[in-house]
């Protein structure tokens, strides 16, 4: 692009053909009369002569080139500031026995409770056709049965919290087994409320969020009967300090089908168990924090719970927009990897050669 100011310079560029046509006619014009030219027609003209026009072209890309950067050719390269306002969320994912009832689909094929569950937080995180994802927030991930495990602390790095979160296993051993869902709560708003001690590091080129809410999102197929704390006690705490919880009972509705050991064949079967979920304590849990119950008894309902999260929970992002000009005639700039001169610079060699060769290889004689 040219500077609005400048651009009618490029109509001088109009003279370039007439002062092409005027060299021509006037070499066409000068003669000398000879009784003959029929020997002089068989002589081939070398190389100098069939070149003889190179200085007078090398002048005229001068005057070109003079005339472009007159006009002042600008290349804008655009900059894009991002101002973040994150949201820094805990996820807790429950890991008992219990969730191994094979009452979830995922394409067509039943599965676990935990798995249907790694696979939609993986989606919310990451995103997909539904989900934006949560690219600009801080996610952290708890396990929880009769004890709690942190995976992963409150990072941008979502692919390295999507890969701890494979790995989680149900337990199988009965010393670990259990419900600390007040202990898991706990936890987190000791994981959430650690990032205000935290100094904010400057980072050049990375998102670097300011944190405008805390969030916990609970996963649980049961109720609580491990732990030291109370999961009201935890919610007050929670909302003390001004994090959000959402909390999901995971299960279908009455009986579940467990896989088993036969004591007789020594083979996994399935059998019907009861579903136990304290959905009043869920429920209080999270409207004593001004967050939201949900129960979700397939794979599909799941996803929707996240989708309404991720609609409840948006991530506010500011960009500016700025355009740096490039001025063309007096910088060099880069088309990809090919650095361009400035063009008075290709103005003034295109006249020094024009001028050097005119004076050696080009001289011509004078009377």
């Amino acid at each position: 692009m040219f500077y609005t100011n400048s651009i009618w310079f490029l109509l001088l560029l109009f003279l370039i053909p007439l002062a092409i046509w005027r060299l021509y006619r006037t070499k066409q014009a000068g003669f000398i009369s000879f009784s003959s030219i029929r020997n002089a027609t068989s002589i081939s003209p070398t190389w100098r002569q069939r070149l003889r026009w190179v200085p007078h072209a090398l002048k005229l890309l001068a005057v070109a080139f003079i005339i472009v950067a007159l006009a002042r050719p600008q290349q804008g390269r655009k900059q894009t500031i991002t101002n973040t306002e994150g949201i820094a969320i805990e996820m807790i994912v429950d890991r008992s026995s219990s969730m191994q009832a094979l009452d979830f689909e995922l394409e067509g094929r039943a599965v676990d409770r935990l798995t249907a569950i790694k696979s939609v937080a993986e989606k919310f995180v990451l995103g997909n056709d539904d989900l934006d994802g949560r690219f600009s927030d801080l996610v952290g991930l708890l396990t929880f049965a009769g004890y709690v495990d942190s995976l992963a602390p409150p990072t941008l790095d979502h692919n390295y919290l999507t890969s701890q979160l494979q790995t989680a296993e149900i337990v199988d051993s009965p010393s670990e087994d259990g419900t600390a869902i007040g202990d898991a709560i706990g936890l987190a708003i000791e994981k959430l409320t650690n990032l205000n001690l935290k100094p904010k590091k400057e980072t050049t080129g990375e998102s670097n969020p300011e944190i405008e809410s805390k969030v916990v999102i609970l996963l649980t197929d049961g109720e609580n009967t491990a732990g030291a704390l109370d999961p009201l006690d935890a919610a007050d705490l929670a909302n003390t300090l001004g994090i959000k919880i959402y909390t999901i009972g995971v299960g279908t509705k009455g009986n579940a089908p467990v896989p088993v050991l036969d004591p007789f064949s020594n083979r996994r079967i399935l059998q019907m168990m009861p579903v136990n979920i304290d959905e009043e304590t869920l429920t209080q849990v999270a409207e004593k924090t001004g967050g939201k119950y949900f129960r979700a008894t397939s794979s599909e309902s799941l996803e929707k719970i996240y989708e309404e999260i991720d609609t409840l929970e948006k991530t506010n992002v500011e960009a500016s927009h700025y355009v740096d000009y490039q001025e063309m005639a007096t910088e060099t700039v880069h088309f990809g990897a090919f650095p361009i001169p400035p063009i008075a610079l290709l103005a003034f060699l295109s006249l020094a050669i024009a001028t050097l060769l005119s004076k050696t290889v080009f001289r011509t004689a004078t009377a």
